[in-house]
């Protein structure tokens, strides 16, 4: 046999083989077991860096997360602290408002109050005043009447007519009743002159019983003594109804009508220098106007000496003193066929300005200005012939296309336009 023999595997004959082959077949399949094993561990290694790497980065992201959401809540605790301060401030500051209007109102109600307790006082010292002015008077009418009374009873007195001692006493009652309703008057705001009337009759006459009797049968001052008691008695006390009278009618005083009167005579004197400015700065106005009329005339004759003699005969004929705006203006049109602003040659130079303005614009940097021509007077044909007899080329049917309708409109206008241009 060689040196490999037959051997029986799993019922089918192999070849041997030598113990070396065997080895290095052991040794190829350690080899891939250990490669298969160095494999698997790599791929574990691999799959655990993998797996930490994915845990990392799930801690990673996840602190990240949660730093993002700290921040977050840090941030919505700021707004929500700003805001809240924000509203405590806005509360704060209703507050601070409310709390300047009470106090302003409670400022305005104490004003209120001490005006109208001061009004109170004053009203109530002006009454006590009164009160105290009008006793004062009836006390004093007393005290008069007593003194005046004597010398008119010794007037009326005869023995055996005793009775006619009542006379003076009626004569003072007169007077008194008379006050009376003459207060009642001024109370009611009803007339009182007559009753004052009365009361001065009734005081007058027991002056003049005291005159009398008392030259006759005592001496000068006591006539006269008594005769002003009876006339000062009824005077005081009306005196103090002509207070009332005067408060009641709201009769300004001495010193307020002089004031008054003053006040008047400035505002009077105001008043007529403001009608005196007035007037001068109208005069001088109006001769400013006549002034630049005259002036605006005088530069019409100089410049425009045609229409302005034309305008002169318009205004004549139609019963103008004057040549007025509207005259100037026919006129101007009359002459120049234009308004006042525009001329013929005005509309030419203007013409003009534009062409050389259009040249200008045509004109590149560093070349000679090309000349603007009319597109309907510039040749569309070429010419016939050269030389020194040339001739205009001839159009014939059919040399060009035809142009639309549009276009042989706007060359008509364009033509006709030139035409005027170069009448003008």
């Amino acid at each position: 046999m060689s040196a490999t023999s037959i051997e029986k595997v799993n019922g089918h004959a192999m070849p041997e083989t030598s113990h070396a082959e065997s080895w290095a077949r052991a040794g190829i399949a350690d080899a891939e077991a250990e490669k298969i094993r160095a494999l698997t561990a790599a791929e574990i290694e691999e799959r655990r860096i993998k797996a930490q790497a994915e845990a990392d980065a799930v801690r990673i992201k996840a602190t990240e997360e949660a730093e993002r959401q700290r921040l977050a809540n840090e941030r919505a605790a700021l707004r929500f602290e700003r805001e809240k301060a924000t509203e405590l401030a806005k509360i704060a500051e209703a507050n601070r408002k409310k709390e300047a209007e009470e106090r302003a109102a409670a400022e305005a109600r104490e004003q209120a109050e001490a005006a109208k307790q001061a009004e109170t006082d004053a009203a109530q010292a002006v009454e006590t005043a009164t009160g105290r002015w009008r006793n004062t008077a009836k006390g004093f009418y007393g005290l008069c009447a007593a003194v005046a009374l004597p010398v008119q009873m010794a007037a009326f007195y005869k023995p055996g007519s005793e009775y006619l001692l009542v006379a003076p006493v009626f004569i003072e009652v007169i007077a008194l009743v008379a006050l009376v309703g003459a207060a009642a008057a001024v109370t009611a705001g009803r007339p009182h002159w007559h009753y004052r009337l009365v009361a001065w009759a009734g005081a007058l006459t027991a002056a003049t019983i005291n005159i009398v009797h008392g030259l006759e049968a005592f001496d000068p001052a006591t006539a006269f003594g008594t005769a002003l008691a009876s006339i000062a008695g009824p005077g005081m006390w009306d005196l103090h109804e002509h207070g009332r009278i005067a408060r009641r009618d709201g009769t300004l005083t001495w010193r307020q009508r002089r004031a008054a009167k003053k006040a008047a005579r400035k505002e009077a004197a105001e008043q007529a220098a403001a009608e005196a400015k007035a007037a001068a700065e109208k005069e001088a106005a109006r001769e400013a106007a006549e002034q630049r009329a005259q002036e605006l005339a005088r530069q019409r004759a100089e410049y425009f000496p045609k229409v302005w003699q034309h305008a002169l005969k318009l205004a004549a004929a139609t019963g103008e003193t004057t040549v007025t705006e509207a005259v100037w203006k026919r006129a101007h049109n009359d002459i120049e066929g234009t308004d006042p602003a525009e001329s013929v040659d005005i509309i030419r130079g203007r013409n003009m300005a534009a062409r050389r303005v259009l040249a200008a614009r045509s004109e590149a940097p560093g070349e000679k200005p090309v000349k603007v021509t009319n597109g309907q007077r510039a040749d569309q044909m070429p010419r016939a012939q050269r030389g020194p007899a040339r001739r205009p080329p001839a159009r014939r049917v059919g040399d060009t296309q035809k142009y639309v309708s549009a276009a042989r409109k706007q060359a008509a206008i364009t033509a006709r336009n030139a035409v005027k241009e170069d009448q003008s």
